[in-house]
């Protein structure tokens, strides 16, 4: 039985999340299929890495929908900002979680289309940083494209813990969330 394209690629992620170097060879490996037939879906490494890459934007794009940050930018109600922001968080957190080897990818940050699209994406959300710090839910001394930066910082903090096995997949949402919001300095009281 031949396996699908999806389940190709589904296995590449896997994969790449454990080695994100990962040859074609090893790839055909983890897939359980051979290399010639991973080669008739993808001709190279890169194809292969460029339909993961729009896969992972699809996602990105579907996380700010559900998070419901259009909306919530355009509302500028603090309550609905702040459901909306931890909504977004939580749901990057499972992007990354799937896509993460491709974070920090070359093939994936210097294609054209993916980095158009990427910058896309990424201004949609630096307009809900600054709305959200507008309406007082973020710092307002930070710029907003450092606040989305810091957010893709933890991000790959998050792929490599996890990669790693420093920290347990089950405790990601809430270190992400209170690194996010009071950072690694001290609390009062703690």
């Amino acid at each position: 039985m031949a396996m699908s394209r999806e389940r190709i690629m589904s296995a590449a992620m896997q994969h790449l999340n454990e080695n994100p170097l990962a040859s074609m060879a090893q790839l055909a490996e983890a897939a359980g299929i051979s290399r010639a037939t991973l080669h008739r879906q993808f001709s190279s490494r890169e194809e292969l890495m460029l339909a993961l890459g729009h896969r992972a934007h699809e996602q990105w794009e579907q996380v700010q929908e559900r998070s419901g940050m259009a909306g919530a930018t355009a509302s500028g109600d603090p309550e609905v900002m702040g459901k909306a922001l931890d909504a977004m968080l939580a749901g990057l957190i499972e992007v990354a979680d799937a896509y993460g080897f491709g974070l920090t990818d070359y093939a994936m940050l210097v294609d054209p289309e993916l980095m158009r699209r990427s910058d896309e994406l990424e201004e949609r959300e630096i307009a809900f940083y600054a709305a959200a710090q507008r309406a007082g839910l973020l710092r307002a001394d930070l710029p907003a494209r450092w606040i989305s930066s810091t957010v893709y910082g933890l991000l790959v903090a998050v792929r490599e813990s996890l990669r790693r096995g420093d920290v347990a997949r089950r405790d990601v949402p809430r270190l992400l969330l209170t690194t996010f919001q009071h950072g690694a300095a001290r609390r009062e009281g703690s």
